[in-house]
This record gives structure tokens, C-alpha cells and sequence, in this order.
């Protein structure tokens, strides 16, 4: 009898570690595919272009970069802003941050060589790179096939200018989160909104959105992916199971309560489940558990990205099979 209980164990071993290695291969052999992809894209530098120019400069500024400068401004604006103080403190930290191209087009690379594995139609941007007034709401702009992205929302999450940035949305204005912001902004691109107005449906739409970049980012931590310092995805992944105990006991998944995307889905200091732990709780556990239950529904039920973008919310979550970590 013992030997046969030692047997059957050691087959069941032996059976994970081949399904793990299997994997392993198959994850492998799809990033070598990805990683064979070529892909061209330019990337402008108008931050550049506009710290080095003088106002004698500005209409061939101007007709290089029309986008740049809206109609309805006058040139006195931007000769002002060319003699600002601080906004050449502005880019000389940018300058120091981002010398080089590379260090913003290494991985860009990569994101749209994934990106066009999973949907071959994609076609890489023209990148322009700019200042903003560290404008961090919009630090990534996706307009038709031109990717603008705020270089200086991404000058380090201690930077000075940031002192006066809540801290909760300040600890990732870093330049690893760069390549994380455009993931989710052309992961926005390929998610219909949800049509429902419950929680759950809110929960899905981020969920299938880290998905994205479960498959888009594979070498970055999750924390990264959806925001976190790693000790707040520690906190989520321990307390999982008494979260998801409180969204069903209390009956909020279908809710349409207007106050629940604050409480759980926007980025916020902490979440607010009005308890004890409120204070030691990351924001966005809506979008975790929204992410858990999306990987749950692939694991179970062999669907193709495409069938689960197409897939409603509920439906997802009825055939998940999604059970907390314990």
C-alpha cells in the first residue's frame, strides 16, 4: 500500500512537472516567433527640438510640428515659454533622464513586436516625445498612428517637481512605466467599454486589459503591470480570499452604485471597504480580482484572446471557475 501511494505521487509529480515544462516550451517558442518580428517606427524628439530652438526659430517650429502649437494660441506664448525659467528646468531633467532614444525605443520595441503577434494588423506609431507641464493625468496620448507620450511624467516617482503630486500616483512617474502606460493605452484600443454599468462589468474591462499586458509585457513584475509597489501586490495576493468574500457577502458585484468605481476600480491610496484594513489596502482591487478572474476563464476554458475580448463580462465571470488564492 505504501508503495503504491509513493508511485502514485511521485506520477502525479512527475505529470505537473511535464505539464509546467510543456508551458514553459510553448511560451518559449512564442517569444522566439515574437521576437522574430520586425518592426519600424520613428521616434521624434520635440522636447529636443524645442529646447534647443530660439524664438527666431519658431515658424519653422511651427511648420514642423503643427500639431504643437494650436491656431488659437498666439507666438507670444511660445517665446515666453521658450525664455521660461522652469521650463528649461524641465528639460534639462528630461535631458538627463532621457539622453538617449534607445532608452525609450528598446522597449517600445518589444511592446509592438508582441503586439503585432497577437494582432498582425497593428502597425507601429510615429513616436513624439514632448513636455507637458508634468501634465500626469495625460501622460500618454494615442491620436490615429501618432503615440505622444509626456516625458516628463516619467522622471522618477522622489523627482522634485512631483513633491506636490498625491503619492499614490507619484510612485509610478518613473521611466519603467513608460512602456506600461502605452500597453494600456493600446489595450484600450482593442476592449470594447463595458455596455453594463455594474461593478463587475468594471472589474472584467481592467481585468482583460492586464490580461493584455500579461501577454504583452511578459518580462516586467506584475506589480508593474498593474501598478503596484510590490508590497501592495503582496497585500492583494494575501488577503484575496477575505476580499472576495466581502464583494459577494455584500452583494456589490452587480451593483451599479455610482460610488463603487471610486471605492475599488479608480487609482486611489487605498481601497475603501469602510473596515479596519482600509488604511493597509492597495487601491484597484476591483482590477486585481478583475485580473484573476480573466486568467481563471483562459486557464479553463481554452479560449482565443479574440473570443475572450468578445466575450461579456458575466459571461466570463459564470464560466471562470475563479476561486481565491487562500
Amino acid at each position: 500500500m505504501k508503495n503504491f501511494l509513493y508511485y502514485s505521487i511521485m506520477a502525479l509529480t512527475v505529470m505537473g512537472l511535464s505539464a509546467s515544462l510543456l508551458s514553459c516550451e510553448e511560451k518559449s517558442e512564442i517569444e522566439a516567433q515574437i521576437e522574430a518580428i520586425a518592426v519600424e517606427f520613428d521616434i521624434v524628439r520635440f522636447d529636443e527640438a524645442f529646447a534647443s530652438a530660439s524664438p527666431a526659430d519658431l515658424p519653422k517650429l511651427k511648420a514642423q510640428f503643427p500639431d504643437f502649437f494650436p491656431e488659437q494660441y498666439p507666438d507670444s506664448i511660445w517665446v515666453a515659454k521658450l525664455g521660461d525659467t522652469l521650463q528649461d528646468q524641465l528639460e534639462e531633467q528630461v535631458q538627463q533622464e532621457f539622453c538617449s532614444s534607445e532608452v525609450i525605443e528598446e522597449p517600445l520595441y518589444s511592446l509592438f513586436q508582441h503586439i503585432s503577434y497577437y494582432f498582425p494588423s497593428f502597425q507601429a506609431p510615429t513616436v513624439v516625445t514632448t513636455t507637458s507641464d508634468v501634465d500626469y493625468r495625460n501622460p500618454v496620448i494615442l491620436a490615429d498612428n501618432l503615440l505622444i507620450i509626456a516625458l516628463d511624467t516619467y522622471l522618477g516617482a522622489d523627482h522634485l517637481f512631483y513633491v506636490d503630486i498625491p503619492q499614490f500616483l507619484s510612485k509610478n512617474m518613473k521611466p519603467s512605466q513608460l512602456v506600461q502606460d502605452v500597453a494600456s493605452t493600446y489595450a484600450r484600443r482593442y476592449i470594447a467599454r463595458p455596455s453594463q454599468r455594474n461593478l463587475l462589468a468594471q472589474m472584467v474591462y481592467f481585468g482583460k486589459e492586464l490580461y493584455l499586458k500579461d501577454l504583452w509585457l511578459p518580462k516586467t513584475p506584475e506589480a508593474e503591470r498593474i501598478g503596484y509597489t510590490s508590497e501592495e501586490l503582496n497585500w492583494a495576493n494575501d488577503n484575496e480570499e477575505e476580499m472576495w468574500r466581502y464583494f459577494v457577502e455584500n452583494e456589490i458585484l452587480y451593483s451599479t452604485d455610482a460610488k463603487l468605481p471610486s471605492r475599488f476600480i479608480s487609482p486611489a491610496p487605498f481601497s475603501k471597504f469602510f473596515l479596519e484594513i482600509d488604511n493597509e489596502s492597495p487601491g484597484m482591487v476591483g482590477r486585481y480580482l478583475g485580473w484573476k478572474i480573466v486568467r481563471s476563464y483562459m486557464e479553463h476554458n481554452g479560449a482565443t484572446l479574440q473570443q475572450l475580448l468578445a466575450t461579456s463580462a458575466e459571461e466570463i465571470f459564470n464560466n471562470s471557475k475563479y476561486k481565491p488564492t487562500r
